[in-house]
């Protein structure tokens, strides 16, 4: 009979137990009755409290067994196990009664246990078990300490895969076994408790017709082959090439063709790649086999034979070169080199969701694949919106309160309604409480009608603090919301950018304006109106947003604001094109235990207050600034440089309010993702936007040539000096010495406009 254990807390005491101790201390004394009476653990089931006869629930783990014979060889199994955890995905390591090593390391999802620890056993050069694999096994435990548990991960502690997500699992990998589908040597099925699978090749013998002797040399030669590991420019070539070649990571993956694919593939990029770059890519599209000897000698001979540097480029092959030398930092946010799950099974992609901090992993858990880059990104504003005089100082020392925007731009149909029920969830205590705040606002509302024009009409109720408005907002509904909401922020999710077109006002460009001012700190937002009855007020502008739009609406959306500033303040996101005649996408269960994992930290957002100090994020954003810079300074892309300055400041919002989520603790997790996050926005940035911004911006003939314009008219409602500045220099008139402020002097005078500040200014109405 088995049941959960929770947390760590929980697996300690159960360790650390007298009783188990008692029974620890004879069984290492080989009394193999008491041996059996130590607590048992099981590390591959799911979701399971009851009997373990008949188990059908996988789960994201998974056990391997590692024997040692002797103290010396523990100690040095130990140390090579951590020193590559990373790769392996370990999540604990403890000693076994023995003196070996029980390992727990996180499963690639879709592949058996027996192909996890045949590929672990790979890594580490280590012997395995084949008969350790059945879903049920047990182990015995040992005691708490640090002499025998040597490493733990909390993340052990969590099923990310719902109930039924891991019974679905079972059945499929049952299947997939069951036609013997298992990517695994021969010998892995065969019975052997001392099984070296990196020495199973005797199939590559036969296919190749190679001697022993050729056999040891190149494996001795696969197992020294340098990687590099692969960059932006890289990827954007290899990418190039199987779309020249018509190649599909699947095809990579395909036992039966895997090798005339690489032959195919490296037809193509050995002129434009080096050996170690190619290596790198093979890596990453072929994690279980890049390094396979018939792999590895097809490459060789390949760099030996037939690449000369001297050889002329292709036309396909010149375009490459000479665009990757100018494209700008990739994403991962779906799996690299073309989108296929099986390829990032060793990347640190999307595919599994690997150094995701464990409120992202929450959030994602029950996405598809998919669609977990946008939801990753999509769900900051809403998780932002909880925090309330929260504010964290950047590296110039101004401070920032957490507003964040996100626009997800993605082709018709892709799926962008993905991020609307993990949204629906962060945000459901603020629906609750605006739930009673507003039925306060309609009694009032009804009230009033009762009084008709009498002069004791009822004073609006004080506390209405309403944060979610309606996507058919008005500016003076906005302002309202704003104005009475005690310091909160609001925030509305969209489901098609163009509502925001309700605010444009007269000039076209006031939504415009409400972006910049809500990212910028400190900034008001508001109306100044002479009637009794209008909304006159100004409070700071914070405003927090969801939107969704199509990759062709969103460029027409904003393709007169290139160079105002909205986009560099927006945080984008897509979905990646999918197959035609791709499986369906299957949703988890957003059930009541999803809501109780994420209550913790919605409670930590809003209980937090004041001005937060967040070391680890301050040093990040510095380092973030230096890699931009760097990439900036190698690629001479100015449009680049100038939308990294906000971009990082975004990417140092969300590791602030993960750091504030997660009870004001950081995790290593945060850097990871966060630096991930601030690649995948920039990318979708110069990707949608790069090439209209860059002729925008050197565009030397963009006056108007239809005759002068009016441009007050051009200004919004409310403007300063700046956006004056702004105006004339699109209209190509010069703003040196004083021109921009004699203009506005000149208007103040005429009595065009009034001064709010020195440096802001509001239209006058016309009678």
């Amino acid at each position: 009979m088995a049941r959960p254990v929770k947390n760590r807390e929980e697996l300690m005491a159960r360790r650390n137990s007298p009783e188990n101790l008692r029974h620890l201390a004879a069984a290492q004394q080989g009394d193999d009755a008491e041996k059996g009476q130590l607590l048992q653990l099981a590390y591959n089931l799911g979701h399971v409290e009851g009997a373990l006869a008949g188990c059908k629930s996988i789960g994201s783990h998974f056990f391997h067994d590692v024997d040692c014979y002797d103290r010396e060889a523990s100690e040095k199994t130990k140390e090579l196990i951590l020193s590559k955890k990373e790769e392996i995905g370990l999540e604990m390591l403890e000693r076994s009664v023995s003196g070996g090593w029980h390992l727990v390391c996180r499963r690639v999802p879709g592949t058996t246990i027996l192909e996890n620890q045949v590929r672990v056993a790979t890594i580490l050069r280590l012997e395995m078990d084949t008969s350790a694999k059945d879903l049920q096994r047990v182990v015995y435990s040992t005691s708490g300490s640090a002499e025998d548990l040597v490493f733990l991960d909390d993340s052990l502690f969590e099923e990310p895969m719902s109930p039924e997500e891991c019974e679905a699992e079972y059945l499929q990998l049952k299947e997939r076994e069951r036609q013997g589908k298992e990517d695994v040597p021969a010998g892995a099925k065969k019975a052997n408790k001392h099984y070296r699978p990196w020495e199973d090749s005797l199939e590559f013998r036969v296919e190749r017709l190679e001697t022993p002797e050729r056999v040891e040399s190149t494996q001795r030669s696969s197992l020294n082959a340098q990687l590099s590991k692969i960059d932006d420019r890289v990827r954007f070539i290899a990418e190039g090439v199987m779309k020249e070649k018509e190649l599909l990571p699947s095809d990579f993956l395909n036992e039966g063709g895997r090798h005339t694919t690489v032959k195919v593939f490296l037809s193509g990029a050995t002129q434009l790649l080096t050996k170690e770059e190619v290596n790198g890519v093979l890596q990453e599209l072929m994690p279980k086999h890049w390094a396979d000897d018939n792999i590895q000698t097809l490459v060789n001979d390949f760099y030996q034979n037939y690449t000369k540097p001297n050889q002329r480029l292709l036309k396909y092959q010149e375009q490459l070169f000479a665009k990757s030398l100018r494209v700008a930092t990739a994403p991962l946010s779906s799996p690299p080199l073309g989108g296929s799950p099986e390829a990032t099974e060793a990347s640190p992609s999307w595919g599994r969701l690997v150094g995701a901090p464990k409120l992202i992993k929450l959030l994602t858990s029950k996405t598809p694949e998919e669609y977990k880059a946008a939801v990753a990104h999509a769900v900051f504003p809403s998780l932002a919106t909880h925090l309330c005089g929260v504010r964290f100082r950047y590296t110039d020392n101004v401070e920032h309160e957490a507003t964040l925007m996100n626009c997800l731009m993605a082709g018709t149909g892709s799926g962008k309604g993905c991020i609307d029920e993990p949204i629906n969830h962060i945000m459901a205590d603020i629906r609750r409480r605006d739930k009673e705040n507003l039925r306060r606002e309609a009694e009032w509302k009804k009230d009033c009608q009762k009084k008709g024009a009498n002069k004791d009409k009822l004073v609006r109720p004080e506390g209405l603090v309403i944060q979610e408005i309606d996507p058919d907002m008005t500016k003076p509904a906005l302002v309202t919301r704003m104005d009475e909401a005690e310091g909160h922020f609001v925030y509305v999710k969209l489901n098609e950018l163009d509502l925001f077109e309700q605010l444009k006002g007269q000039t076209g460009k006031q939504h415009f304006q409400l972006m910049c001012l809500a990212f910028d700190p400190g900034a008001e937002y508001g109306q100044t109106r002479v009637g009794t009855q209008s909304v006159t007020a100004r409070p700071q502008c914070r405003f927090n947003w969801n939107a969704c739009t199509t990759i062709l609406k969103g460029k027409r959306f904003f393709q007169r604001v290139l160079t105002d500033g909205p986009i560099s303040r927006i945080n984008f996101c897509t979905i990646p094109e999918q197959e035609i005649g791709a499986d369906q996408p299957v949703y988890g269960l957003y059930d009541m235990e999803f809501d109780e994992k994420l209550k913790p930290y919605i409670d930590n957002l809003t209980a937090a207050r004041g001005l937060i100090d967040c070391p680890q994020a301050t040093r990040l954003a510095r380092k973030l600034q230096e890699e931009c810079a760097e990439f900036a300074r190698l690629s001479q892309s100015e449009v680049y440089w100038n939308l990294s300055h906000r971009a990082c400041v975004i990417a140092w919002l969300k590791a602030c309010v993960l750091y504030v989520a997660n009870g004001q603790k950081w995790e290593r997790a945060i850097e990871d993702f966060v630096r991930w996050s601030l690649k995948y926005d920039l990318w979708c940035k110069m990707e949608f936007f790069g090439a209209a911004i860059e002729a925008a911006s050197t565009d030397t003939e963009r006056t108007n040539k239809r005759g002068p314009q009016n441009l007050l008219e051009l200004l919004p409602d409310e403007f300063t000096i700046d956006d004056a500045k702004r105006v004339r220099q699109q209209q190509g008139m010069s703003n040196e010495g004083n021109k921009c402020q004699n203009m506005i002097r000149q208007w103040v005078f005429r009595k065009y406009v009034l001064q709010i500040t020195d440096y802001s200014f509001v239209k006058s109405k016309k009678d």
